[in-house]
């Protein structure tokens, strides 16, 4: 029998182009990085971009950005932070947080019982997702360079609690909008 080829549904194709469009968000929003003294975690916008694919594309698509972004820098472009790549990347000392992304992001997207529809709700799913991350990364980051989990904390978690939280209050501000913008 033979095969017959069959088009994407023009809201697969959308979601596609969505999906692009995000992963090249997260890029241009990795690249935004200050580093901080003595630490090997850069403060980026890339969470920002992480949390907002999940918002506006969703558990599935958003995850999809992301995946997408990771595999990019996995492959050699420099697409993280400090203009990094590679698997070398994502095996050091920040690789933890940037596969915490993936999770990040599909729990941003997550339609649980309306959550998406209030601000609290999506805060809710923001800070859960973030909450994963950190842990990922967390937890990873003290295999790489055998810190304690105090240090690690005091390095990877604690500089970064007021960014992230004006982060998940912006975009749980902002998704509705967009959302409607984007008539997605």
């Amino acid at each position: 029998m033979k095969e017959r080829f069959e088009p994407m549904k023009q809201s697969n194709v959308r979601s596609l182009v969505f999906a692009a469009m995000m992963a090249a968000v997260i890029v241009v929003c990795a690249w935004i990085a200050i580093p901080l003294p003595g630490n090997l975690v850069p403060i980026s916008l890339a969470t920002f971009a992480v949390m907002m694919s999940g918002l506006l594309l969703g558990w599935k698509w958003g995850g999809a950005a992301v995946a997408v972004y990771i595999l990019l820098g996995a492959v050699g472009l420099p697409v993280f932070a400090k203009f990094q790549s590679g698997i070398g990347t994502l095996l050091g000392a920040t690789g933890g947080y940037i596969v915490g992304y993936l999770p990040c992001a599909m729990l941003a997207g997550l339609p649980v019982k309306g959550l998406q529809k209030n601000y609290g709700g999506r805060i809710v799913l923001l800070l859960a997702g973030t909450i994963v991350c950190y842990a990922l990364g967390t937890v990873w980051f003290m295999h790489v360079t055998a810190r304690s989990l105090a240090e690690s904390l005091g390095l990877c978690v604690l500089p970064f609690l007021p960014g992230d939280a004006a982060k998940i209050l912006l975009s749980a501000a902002l998704a509705p909008a967009l959302r409607k913008a984007m008539k997605v």
